[in-house]
């Protein structure tokens, strides 16, 4: 293996690099502190002066923060906090498994793929694994993380990550007590058909179909 020298001692490749990182992480710092880098992230930086929780509820949190803004002005944000949720592409003999429910917000109906929130301390797989069986009736133990993104940043931290599967076996449907819904498979050609027609509208799912189309575009689904 190939040695360096640096200065009196003999270090190996890997430690080097450590050095010279170390070294780029600490000029960054000092260049970013004396003002002479200025990130987008760093320039559009809201402060926060104070916090006020306002509502606490089964699913979300509320509260309203009181900022800095970049220019100097002061402003108040609404900023909605939620646990997390999972959503899964759950595909069996080349259908997209669905669930057809009423959601109250809309007051209508919405095709959405199988979904739901983290139990606090809840590991996202095993999550997807849980809401798949209790909505679908099915098991997944092979799941593939697709994406992890945010619904709504302009006001909620939610984070939902969307997983895939092909490799289905039966297994229990598990509702909770307050959920109500019918199950569905449909195939490509009928979810872009439900996206035109509205049916389906929500967010998570449009994206799923867009993934779904992709990978199977590419061979790799």
């Amino acid at each position: 293996m190939p040695l360096f020298l640096c200065e009196f001692d003999i270090i190996r490749p890997y430690a080097f690099r450590r050095q010279v990182i170390l070294g780029i992480v600490i000029f960054v710092k000092r260049e970013r502190e004396a003002g002479r880098i200025v990130t987008n992230a760093h320039k559009f930086e809201e402060v926060t002066l104070s916090t006020k929780s306002i509502y606490q509820g089964k699913i979300i949190n509320v509260e309203v923060q009181e900022v800095k803004l970049p220019n100097g002005e002061t402003s108040k944000r609404e900023i909605v906090r939620h646990p997390g949720a999972v959503a899964v592409i759950a595909i069996r003999d080349g259908k997209m498994l669905v669930v057809d429910q009423y959601r109250k917000p809309l007051g209508r109906c919405e095709v959405e793929i199988p979904a739901g929130k983290l139990d606090p301390g809840e590991d996202p797989l095993d999550a997807a694994k849980r809401e798949l069986e209790e909505e679908t009736g099915y098991k997944a133990e092979n799941l593939k993380l697709v994406h992890s993104f945010y619904t709504s940043p302009g006001f909620a931290d939610e984070l939902i990550h969307l997983y895939f599967t092909d490799q289905l076996t039966k297994g229990t449907l598990q509702l909770d007590e307050d959920e109500f819904l019918e199950n569905d498979a449909i195939t490509l050609e009928e979810a872009k058909a439900y996206i035109a027609e509205q049916r389906i509208s929500d967010a998570k799912t449009i994206l799923a179909v867009y993934v779904w189309e992709q990978h199977i575009q590419r061979g790799q689904l």
